[in-house]
């Protein structure tokens, strides 16, 4: 077995020997704690079969646990001056790819049936860097990928955020986004001493399973988001304030917009957080069927 690289010491002589300068502007905290990789890898449940996409693998730290374990790890790395780096520190696995991209620009479906094919399962695993958590997630779901689930660690305010409840504070089109697709939780707390550079907040580890289908059944998946969205555009503000300044020509059909929640027996005094996923499936389908917009889309 060969040393761990999550070691503060193995760490530092990995950066050392390749004079290697965090950049701020691309999120890099490396995780120094072999311990918290070894439960990002359990709670993945992670087998011979499975294949596995990482996304910013750093200094490989996470990627070496992941090769142990799986059939192949791919894992996508947008700076390049790590690209050396992982060549060394990765050289005993040979079931690892690093490709240098962006992975909100790349083509992850033709990835998956280049690398996996004949895979059982596949998974997502990494330490999402944390200005670009949100849009990673919502492409990695919305693609339609063929994935079982995905086990990230990010901000534990995003987390708190993605797994939240109606009625909660956290809860919102983002909560409403990511649980439409799958079944959230937050499986780990991760404190922010464990890392290099430590950053300003605690992690969390959060798994989100993939439905067989969508949580509710909405006629239009993009006008669902929309009208989630422009719910929550002002908390303070009740559903029907925030729908009719938020929506085009939302002003004048404000009565369509009553009589729609009124049909559902949503109060148009409630706020946006109140309303369930299920009151807002079908907010959004009546909505569709009355609403200008909603007819153009």
């Amino acid at each position: 077995m060969h040393k761990d690289i999550a070691t503060p010491l193995r760490t530092k002589e990995i950066l050392h020997k390749y004079g290697f300068s965090f950049k701020k502007s691309l999120g890099q905290n490396f995780l120094v704690d072999s311990n918290i990789l070894k439960k990002i890898t359990e709670f993945a449940e992670l087998t011979e079969e499975t294949g596995v996409i990482e996304i910013g693998p750093g200094i490989g730290a996470l990627t070496e646990h992941l090769a142990r374990i799986s059939k192949k790890v791919v894992a996508f790395e947008i700076d390049g001056r790590l690209l050396p780096i992982l060549e060394d520190t990765l050289s005993p696995y040979d079931n690892v790819k690093i490709i240098h991209q962006d992975i909100l620009k790349a083509n992850v479906l033709e990835v998956i049936q280049k690398e996996f094919s004949g895979t059982r399962d596949i998974m997502v695993v990494a330490n999402l860097p944390y200005y670009v958590t949100t849009p990673i997630l919502l492409k990695l779901l919305t693609e339609q990928l063929p994935l079982k689930g995905i086990v990230v660690m990010l901000q534990k305010e995003v987390a708190d955020r993605i797994s939240a409840s109606p009625g909660t504070k956290e809860y919102g089109s983002l909560s409403i986004a990511i649980q439409y697709y799958t079944k959230a939780e937050t499986v780990m707390i991760v404190p922010k001493t464990v890392f290099t550079p430590q950053p300003n907040v605690d992690s969390a580890v959060i798994r989100l399973l993939k439905r067989d289908k969508p949580i509710v059944e909405v006629e239009d998946e993009e006008f669902f988001f929309h009208i989630t969205r422009t719910s929550f555009a002002q908390r303070r503000k009740t559903i029907l304030n925030n729908l009719t300044s938020g929506l085009p020509n939302g002003k004048e059909n404000k009565e369509l917009i009553i009589s729609s929640l009124e049909k559902i027996n949503v109060d148009p005094s409630r706020r946006g957080e109140t309303l369930s996923i299920q009151e807002f499936a079908d907010l959004s389908n009546v909505l569709l069927k009355v609403l200008p917009i909603g007819n153009e889309s």
